[in-house]
């Protein structure tokens, strides 16, 4: 019998074995290569263009200047000035109260008795002590007890700026002395005090002689300044 034509064992086995690996690749080539573009077909390209509405539209932008200037300060300049001058027209008011208080009990206290120390009207009044009673008990201001520190105490004022209630003091024991004795003074060059030994409280003038020789200055205590302040000294 001719074996021409007919494979050998090695050759049939070699074509049956390349054959089913040539499938399987194929097969394994279209599992993989198919979820592949699926996946790629089921995935959006995403868009990268943002949409943000813009800040201004949802939040107010905050002006504190602006609110602030309008909290402080009034809408119409007339209404500052008015308010500063009902406050001034407040301190001018405050102001003749006190000196109206000073002079009306000052001038109560006429023809009572001078005594050296006296610091009451049972006792009697020395010349500071009457001013010292007069402010404590009218206003409620506690002033030293002696002239010279009184008159130390004070704002100085010039004599065409003296108002009721200010301090008028003399060195009566020389132009050099020291400062010696003290008044209230009222208006139009008068003044109330109390003299000296076997006299009363009484009305004077500094026109007169003695009291223009010996006239030293006058003053405004602190407490009637603050609300009546000194010409210049504000």
């Amino acid at each position: 019998m001719s074996l021409v034509g007919i494979p050998t064992f090695r050759e049939g086995l070699s074509r049956m074995t390349i054959k089913p690996l040539t499938a399987l690749a194929a097969l394994a080539i279209a599992m993989f290569a198919a979820p592949v573009h699926a996946a790629d077909a089921a995935v959006p390209t995403p868009s990268m263009t943002p949409v943000v509405a813009p800040l201004t539209q949802v939040l107010p932008l905050a002006d504190p200047a602006s609110k602030l200037a309008l909290a402080v300060l009034p809408t119409d300049p007339a209404a500052l000035l008015a308010s500063g001058e009902a406050r001034s027209g407040n301190a001018g008011t405050e102001a003749a109260s006190l000196r109206q208080s000073l002079i009306g009990l000052a001038m109560t206290l006429r023809h009572i008795r001078y005594v050296r120390g006296g610091r009451t009207p049972s006792t009697g009044f020395d010349c500071s002590g009457f001013v010292h009673y007069v402010f404590a008990q009218a206003v409620g201001m506690n002033l030293p007890a002696n002239a010279a520190a009184q008159f130390l105490a004070g704002f100085k004022v010039s004599r065409k700026d003296m108002q009721p209630g200010d301090l008028v003091f003399f060195r009566t024991a020389g132009r050099r002395g020291r400062i010696s004795h003290v008044g209230i003074y009222l208006d139009n060059g008068r003044f109330i005090h109390s003299p000296s030994h076997g006299q009363t409280v009484r009305v004077d003038n500094l026109a007169d002689a003695y009291w223009a020789r010996h006239f030293a200055g006058a003053a405004r205590p602190e407490g009637l300044a603050d609300v009546s302040p000194v010409p210049g000294k504000s």
